[in-house]
């Protein structure tokens, strides 16, 4: 079986999230289920913004704003884990 060690700042950013994966969690798991976290954030504000919630002059600034809660998206799962030693 394989195992990961997640790096503590991607644990950390993880977390905010609510997310704590073990080391038997592959990081294509744990980034699909992260992504899939801010596909239904994004859907939320756009339909916020369809049902006049918010207003189209702010749309933009909403979105950057989420964007930029959800950091560990742009760095590439390669980088998320450090080898394992026993």
């Amino acid at each position: 079986m394989t195992r990961f060690r997640y790096k503590d700042s991607v644990l950390a950013e993880l977390a905010r999230h609510g997310v704590a994966p073990t080391e038997e969690t592959t990081p294509d798991l744990v980034r699909e289920y992260v992504n899939d976290l801010y596909v239904y954030e994004i859907r939320k504000l756009r339909d916020r913004l369809r049902n006049g919630l918010v207003r189209k002059e702010d749309y933009a600034v909403l979105v950057d704003e989420l964007r930029r809660r959800y950091p560990i998206l742009s760095l590439p799962i390669q980088f998320w884990t450090e080898p394992v030693t026993d």
